[in-house]
């Protein structure tokens, strides 16, 4: 059997994450009252009709308080039962949230006649801090659109291969700000730029002209070595902590040439190493 809990700020996702997982064959359940996850996890196991159920739910602050401050010991008691269970906990800042709900006018469930709408986005995330603090995967959803935060939860939860830590590689560009949920960050912006080459400017570093551009810079290749160099050794470990999620972001300026050429460079290598390996450009679109 296999479980996601899905949980987040309001605003920040969660029913179209819900939408991803049922389309993709998980029986969904919105609000679910944390206090019933065990016992809905071992109903799963004996009553499903399939082989691997595939079961997901909803967890927010719609809860009664008590229930979410005991998620750690409900969630030890899930996983007693050997089902795997991962934890995705979504969230944007906070200017972010009150423009999604003053757009969508809808109302938060937090929020009263002596509750500013800031004050019940702030208390929330106070109630959510026991889930958040035990999360699996946390995405931020800030500058994400619908499409953008769809083919992540994809990406990231159905396209695991097989049980451990899954890895993605992911390149970026420092104009539009930093991965905020990368583990590791590595910055190339100090290595030679196809952009200053009119030829090469409106390619990728997925374009051949490109890579073997890169490939012909001493530092190019200095950098490569020492960056594989350093993954090689210690991302095993993080694997050997029981790391679900590692996000490894490579950042150039604006995430099209050099960070995406180092990107799929280290992913190909690091991949018989690691095995869930998975390569993602944020910028690249």
């Amino acid at each position: 059997m296999r479980l996601i809990i899905v949980s987040g700020r309001s605003g920040s996702g969660k029913s179209t994450a819900l939408n991803v997982l049922e389309d993709n064959g998980f029986y969904c359940i919105d609000n679910l009252p944390a206090g019933l996850l065990p016992e809905l996890a071992e109903r799963a196991l004996i009553h499903t009709e399939l082989a691997q159920p595939l079961v997901a739910v909803s967890i927010d602050a719609r809860n009664l308080p008590s229930h979410l401050s005991r998620f750690p010991e409900l969630l030890d008691e899930v996983r007693g039962r050997h089902i795997q269970c991962d934890v995705l906990y979504l969230d944007a800042d906070e200017e972010t949230l009150l423009k999604r709900f003053s757009e969508t006018r809808r109302r938060h469930p937090l929020s009263s006649a002596n509750r500013s709408l800031a004050e019940a986005i702030r208390v929330e995330s106070e109630l959510l801090g026991p889930i958040a603090d035990l999360s699996d995967l946390k995405i931020n959803t800030t500058s994400l659109n619908l499409y953008q935060l769809r083919d992540i939860i994809k990406l990231r939860l159905l396209d695991k291969p097989e049980a451990g830590t899954a890895f993605l590689f992911e390149s970026f560009g420092f104009k539009r700000g930093m991965p905020i949920d990368a583990d590791v960050v590595f910055d190339v912006r100090c290595l030679p730029n196809p952009y200053w080459k009119p030829e090469l400017r409106e390619q990728s570093g997925l374009d051949q002209p490109v890579a073997e551009y890169l490939a012909a810079q001493p530092d190019v290749e200095e950098m490569f070595q020492d960056i594989s160099s350093y993954l090689l050794k210690w991302l095993p470990r993080f694997a050997a902590s029981n790391r679900a999620y590692v996000t490894i972001a490579i950042g150039c300026t604006g995430g099209h040439h050099r960070s995406v050429y180092l990107t799929e460079r280290l992913g190909k290598l690091l991949q018989p190493a690691l095995k869930n390996v998975q390569v993602r450009h944020r910028d690249l679109s």
